[in-house]
């Protein structure tokens, strides 16, 4: 009787010792699942932040673009007038002069 309970007590330590080491792994699994999670989250979020950072860098470049375009615009304005303006003068230098080629 003696042989078949140390039979049965090392059966039962032997089983007991699957079954711990079974729940470490289930553990460790455990803990790894939820690394990974948190890593893909705060991965997540960065990307999340950097795509933010995006939008308002493409919205302040829009806002440069269209900026750039109305000062261009205005200066080529302002540069057709400063061309007729200096036609003018140029009509007004040439009108005196014969006017005072003419008095001589």
């Amino acid at each position: 009787m003696n042989g078949q309970g140390a039979t049965l007590a090392a059966e039962s330590d032997l089983v007991g010792a699957w079954v711990g080491g079974i729940g470490a792994g289930g553990f460790f699994l455990l803990l790894i699942v939820i690394v990974w999670q948190l890593a893909a989250t705060w991965r997540a979020r960065i990307l999340t932040a950097r795509e933010e950072q995006y939008k308002q860098l493409a919205a302040k470049y829009a806002q440069l673009l269209e900026d750039n375009v109305e000062l261009h615009r205005r200066s080529t304005e302002e540069m057709r007038q400063t061309r007729e303006e200096l036609a003018q003068t140029r009509l007004a230098v040439t009108s005196m002069e014969k006017m005072m080629r003419e008095i001589e």
